[in-house]
């Protein structure tokens, strides 16, 4: 079976009018690509952990092994992670997540725009996916919820969906409060998507109702029961659940094969 070679450009930059900073990034390019064809691209938060995922093994395994030739795309964060990423139009009751929506006006304004006119990236959302990890997970599925017309598929490793606009000390309640599931329950059905979801059983500790269930697992298990309470199918999610697993790269690069293989399957 032919091996599909790659081309890797590390720490490109873009300088971003809406979040007033230059964005570094990572890119991961089909070599000899054809110029009559449009490939399918894979967006990720975090790309400063880029070496972490150990994200070009698994890309070159992909190949080996007769994968369709896509582009990588790496989004470094910084300081201002806790600002950028989370929910769009509304940060956690700390006020985390305070510039969220502009994180997300400058992926579909600035990022992506400058991707498809630098590269032969496919215009069509079912070509496209967003993933990230932790708080990066929660920005990838808030942008792509939000997004369904420039992307179709969406990736959580240990997603933050815990975040939330009150505290506990305020009269929290997992009903009312958590963002992302407030989100999806007032939204109505968006064609085409298609979830990814992973957590660990010990992404942590923290079981804030006793019953059991570590608040991650639980809190990714409701986003799911409030997808399909919207019209989602099974068809539609796809849950890992890592026995052992935890909330670190050790893990998640052990189960991203796993996804990439996963986008390139789900229909």
């Amino acid at each position: 079976m032919k091996q599909q070679q790659f081309e890797v450009f590390r720490n490109k930059n873009i300088h971003s009018s809406i979040l007033n900073r230059n964005v570094v990034y990572d890119l991961v390019l089909p070599k000899n690509t054809d110029k009559n064809l449009l490939y399918p691209t894979i967006y990720m938060n975090d790309g400063q952990d880029f070496d972490q995922l150990e994200a070009l093994k698994t890309i070159q395994n992909h190949y080996t092994q007769g994968g369709q030739a896509f582009i990588f795309v790496g989004i470094h964060t910084n300081e201002r992670r806790l600002s950028e990423y989370g929910t769009s139009f509304q940060s956690d009751y700390k006020n985390r997540g305070n510039k969220a929506t502009d994180y997300m006006n400058f992926i579909v304004s600035e990022l992506q725009p400058l991707i498809r006119k630098e590269t032969s990236s496919s215009f069509l959302a079912i070509d496209n996916t967003f993933f990230g990890f932790s708080l990066g997970g929660l920005s990838a599925m808030d942008i792509v919820w939000e997004n369904p017309h420039l992307f179709s598929k969406i990736g959580v490793f240990s997603g933050s969906f815990w975040w939330r606009d009150k505290g506990y000390e305020e009269g929290y309640s997992d009903d009312l409060d958590r963002i992302m599931h407030k989100k999806i329950r007032n939204s109505k059905y968006k064609s085409g998507l298609k979830f990814w979801l992973e957590c660990g059983t010990a992404d942590e500790t923290a079981d804030r109702n006793n019953n059991g269930i570590i608040d991650s697992i639980e809190d990714t298990l409701d986003i799911i029961t409030e997808l399909k309470t919207i019209g989602y199918q099974a068809k539609d999610i796809k849950y890992v659940e890592i026995e052992g697993g935890e909330h670190n790269f050790n893990t998640w690069k052990n189960v991203f094969p796993e996804f990439l293989e996963w986008v390139f399957s789900a229909k």
